[in-house]
């Protein structure tokens, strides 16, 4: 056919997508439970809960001698050990949804459809959803059965309403049609939650078993646990002959295995930060697990269900011709688009398993290194000499570090994933698909064609691993020395160009090494990505070092076992005395009320001793107490009493004093 027939020739106009492959339009859902309505009315109960509770707040203040107003509600104490954590951790649970919520979201305020201003009212939105659930946190402050029956009207409100309009709309147009459904299922689980445990914590106030004591922290039996756990003596252990070995391959994995497993400790709890901050990392990872699939999978498939024969036109324009055959074409396109499909979704999940295994060796790093600060072991954690105390850095490191970690996380993921796309693409179409077809070899055709390099190189490594095995090295009386130095050295000359280009090699696969380990471990903050000596420029461990300040100056479990024993020692002589005054008069009684004495004297003479021999070198109180207020920085070496500065310090006073007698 010459060219005047060829422009002549019309060709099938062929539709873009055929019918099964047009995509399903949704239509705007608009619930029966007005969303602009319920908030409205949802806003004014809140302000009315709020009211009630700060009433009750300067009433309970009042009532235990307290002056002053009591001011806004301390939502919770993120510094107690020993509390129940669910709430806390649910209403953070539900605050991070609705976050996930506004950043694709048209209308981040349901109050406006303004979308000209959308910047300001996201900014608006940012400070009026942390107000909203507010009141769910502050309900369970008090510890007070109305606090906890309007904490249960709240609850049943925010869930009965959410559910009532996840029915009514179950499909959205925004980025998928279930998109909005299931991002709202941990919100839904959360307020499930906080439904059953309002009423729960209600039902045992009523019986008299819930704690609503304001000291409940330090009259905690958990503290005192962890103070008879380090004074216990632990049995010696039997050095085994087999201790200097090297352990077996299948132990180095069970162990290997075991590091990321994390099993509870009867006297060892989280602090409540790190609690919250493990579950919003969890929700986190679901949140953008359900993004990455929904924003790409159902594009890729529409795509490949919309492959026509005017791609085998389109691929002749780029001079590209996989068959004469126009079906044969569209069949090769789909397959491809098909491995490409799956290549994704496997990139996806293999981010996903990465991220639950660092979650889970994070918890079992995070409880090392609260465990080693409590002991005072320093340059284990930091690797330099710090002082453990609360500065301005590490106080707005600690308050921003639940946050952070949910924002490393979810930034981590996205580039996982496309690392992870990418490197299973090339695996894809360059070694799998030409090595199962037989067709393509271009990488093994390249690499084939350079064999004797690659010998050279396989034979350079051989020689000088087999001449330092067999020539090189010696052993006498069980010690090793070097052998034959002369052809060592010879060796090492001749072998020097070869050695340049093997470290080439080298190189380029440290280069894939460390960018593949500060990828997977993009997501962490409990690890720097920097080399130690430099680490302090990674932001996100320098944050995570600041909260670990803030956590072991103020909850440690022996600086609160001291006081809790204090507060009880006192309660026992106010009781002893009241008991002395109204008891009867009596040889008998006297003499054993003087028994009595004497043993709680002595009782309390050897926990009073037994709290100073723990807390005599505890690094968080070193710098607190009255005669080291005058020692200098030199004087304090990893937080302890430095011996030998003090004792330098003394013989230079006391040289000053001898010279300024001699000059009188």
């Amino acid at each position: 056919m010459d060219e005047d027939a060829l422009l002549d020739y019309e060709y099938p106009v062929l539709d873009p997508l055929p019918p099964k492959a047009q995509p399903e339009i949704i239509p705007p859902c608009d619930p029966t439970a007005d969303d602009r309505l319920y908030h409205i009315c949802i806003t004014a109960i809140s302000l009315v809960v709020m009211l009630i509770l700060a009433i009750l707040a300067r009433r309970t203040k009042l009532g235990d001698g307290q002056k002053g107003l009591p001011g806004l509600l301390s939502p919770v104490n993120f510094l107690d050990h020993t509390q129940h954590k669910g709430l806390a951790v649910a209403v953070f649970g539900v605050l991070f949804c609705k976050l996930c919520g506004l950043v694709i979201s048209p209308n981040p305020l349901p109050f406006s459809t303004d979308l000209e201003n959308k910047q300001n009212w996201m900014i608006l939105a940012l400070f009026y959803y942390p107000a909203l659930y507010y009141p769910l946190l502050a309900c369970g402050t008090l510890h007070n059965k109305v606090g906890y029956v309007l904490g249960s009207l709240l609850s049943w409100t925010h869930f009965g309403v959410l559910v009532w309009q996840k029915i009514d709309c179950p499909k959205t147009p925004q980025i998928h049609k279930h998109y909005s459904l299931f991002s709202s299922l941990p919100q839904i689980a959360c307020l499930a939650f906080l439904s059953f445990q309002y009423p729960l914590l209600l039902f045992k106030g009523l019986k008299g078993t819930e704690k609503n004591n304001a000291t409940e922290d330090l009259n905690s039996s958990y503290y005192k646990d962890y103070v008879k756990r380090i004074l216990k003596k632990k049995k010696p252990t039997k050095v085994s002959t087999s201790s200097t070995e090297k352990p077996k391959i299948t132990q180095r994995i069970i162990d290997a295995v075991k590091s990321y497993i994390y099993t509870p400790e009867d006297v060892f709890r989280f602090p409540l930060k790190l609690a919250i901050s493990g579950v919003v990392s969890f929700i986190s990872l679901y949140q953008m697990s359900l993004l990455l699939v929904l924003a790409v999978v159902p594009t890729l498939q529409a795509a490949r269900m919309g492959v026509n024969e005017e791609v085998a036109y389109m691929l002749s324009g780029f001079r590209i011709n996989l068959s004469p055959d126009k079906a044969e074409v569209v069949r090769i396109v789909v397959y491809y688009m098909w491995c490409v499909e799956v290549c994704y979704i496997c990139a996806m999940t293999l981010s996903c398993l990465v991220n639950l295994a660092m979650l889970m060796r994070s918890m079992v790093l995070h409880r090392s290194n609260l465990k080693g600060l409590y002991r005072g072991d320093i340059y284990n954690v930091y690797n330099c000499q710090r002082s453990i105390r609360p500065s301005r850095p590490a106080l707005v490191c600690w308050m921003g570090y639940t946050s952070f970690t949910a924002a490393h996380l979810c930034f981590g993921m996205i580039i996982q994933t496309m690392v992870f796309f990418l490197c299973l693409l090339i695996a894809v179409f360059l070694i799998i698909m030409p090595v199962l077809h037989g067709e393509n070899l271009i990488l093994f055709k390249i690499l084939w064609s350079m064999w004797p390099f690659w010998l050279m190189l396989l034979l350079a490594v051989l020689i000088q691993h087999i001449t330092a095995r067999f020539c090189f090295i010696k052993k006498t009386a069980g010690t090793r020395d070097l052998d034959n130095r002369g052809s060592l050295f010879l060796l090492t000359y001749l072998l020097f160009p070869v050695n340049v280009l093997i470290g080439v090699l080298l190189g380029l696969w440290r280069m894939v090494i460390t960018a593949l380990f500060n990828i997977v471990h993009l997501g962490r903050m409990d690890i720097s990505l920097l080399n130690r000596n430099v680490e302090a420029f990674d932001p996100a461990y320098r944050c995570y070092a600041h909260y670990l300040k803030i956590e072991v100056s103020q909850s440690h479990p022996v600086m609160k076992a001291f006081c809790g024993m204090l507060l009880q020692s006192v309660g026992q002589e106010g009781n002893a005395a009241q008991r002395a005054r109204d008891a009867e008069e009596g040889i008998q009684l006297v003499q054993q009320e003087k028994k009595q004495h004497k043993v709680s004297s002595a009782k309390r003479a050897r926990g009073h001793w037994q709290l100073l021999y723990t807390l005599v070198n505890n690094p968080s109180l070193v710098g607190t107490r009255k005669h080291f207020q005058r020692q200098t920085a030199e004087s304090f070496l990893n937080g302890s009493l430095n011996r030998t500065a003090k004792d330098g310090s003394n013989k230079k006073a006391g040289t000053k004093e001898a010279e300024a007698a001699d000059g009188n």
